[in-house]
């Protein structure tokens, strides 16, 4: 039986005990080098995966590329990806290419789970906390970039988020009662968080001072190396979102920016918060409390 799975994810019942979880996910380059573009969007792919509790297992190659285009830049990208399959613990089946005018690389995934305990992206409880396992900012970083205005300081903090595996995190999460998993994408912070609270049962009170981020991201955010994309994230979420008054512009767009290869936002009971984030932070890699979940308001979330 196959059923559709809110984190672009499809999942088939083999048995009461086995499931088998299919994901997809590719884009054009996020940055200049065509190793470090592969290991991202690998890692972006496989990221679906751990978001909903499973393990990965195999993955197939997706690649868009012109052919007069230098067949060495195709080798690079694809090294990329594979080593990050294997830091994965998934072998890399094959795959497909097609001609096309600009280059476009990501994975078919396939992983499996208990259908028991498959994590859903919707089920935070009241009384949960709110835990964010990754720096949020790639997007604006990214943009910052592509005009030159970047820091090298400030795109070696990206790229070494973006190539992190959730795989880790989602170890340490496993150990403990999770209510809901998401990792954080295209929707930005606030857009995916919006789906975890689409059952209408709760609201979200965040702690903007505890959203951990790449600290010259907000500074480029107040010089408006903004995405089109944080834009639309912000028009389409403005009947669910009260930001409150004294909350910086930059801190806003970061909860807005679109990411690649972003981290889990974790639903987890209050009792637990302090062990999880204990656990996480032995990565080194930013990660907070940054919020929790409150009965009903008026808005679905609220950012303090």
């Amino acid at each position: 039986m196959g059923f559709d799975h809110a984190d672009d994810a499809a999942v088939y019942r083999l048995a009461d005990d086995l499931a088998i979880v299919q994901t997809l996910d590719f884009f054009p380059p996020m940055v200049d080098d065509p190793y470090i573009f592969g290991q991202i969007a690998a890692a972006n792919a496989l990221s679906d995966i751990w978001a909903m509790g499973a393990v990965a297992k195999t993955a197939l190659n997706i690649v868009c590329f012109p052919e007069k285009m230098d067949i060495a830049i195709l080798s690079q990208v694809l090294q990329g990806g594979s080593e990050k399959v294997m830091e994965a613990g998934a072998v890399l089946a094959g795959g497909h290419s097609i001609d096309d005018v600009d280059v476009k690389y990501g994975l078919s995934v396939t992983g499996i789970i208990d259908p028991r305990k498959i994590y859903t992206n919707v089920g935070s409880k009241v009384g949960d906390v709110l835990i964010l396992t990754k720096p949020l900012g790639v997007g604006i970083c990214c943009s910052a970039n592509r005009v030159g205005e970047a820091s090298p300081a400030a795109m070696d903090a990206a790229i070494r988020s973006m190539t992190t595996l959730n795989k880790y995190a989602a170890e340490v999460v496993q150990k403990y009662p999770v209510h809901a998993c998401t990792d954080v994408t295209g929707f930005g912070f606030l857009g995916h968080l919006h789906e975890m609270l689409s059952d209408g049962q709760a609201s979200a009170l965040i702690y903007s001072s505890e959203i951990p981020h790449i600290p010259e991201a907000i500074h480029y955010a107040e010089e408006f190396l903004i995405t089109g994309a944080a834009q639309r994230n912000r028009n389409f979420l403005e009947g669910y979102v009260q930001i409150e008054a004294g909350v910086p512009f930059g801190i806003e767009e970061l909860l807005f920016d679109p990411q690649t290869s972003g981290g889990l936002l974790v639903s987890v009971p209050k009792e637990v918060g302090e062990d999880v984030l204990a656990e996480l932070k032995t990565f080194d890699l930013p990660c907070a409390i940054v919020g929790e979940i409150v009965a009903r308001e008026a808005k679905e979330i609220i950012v303090r």
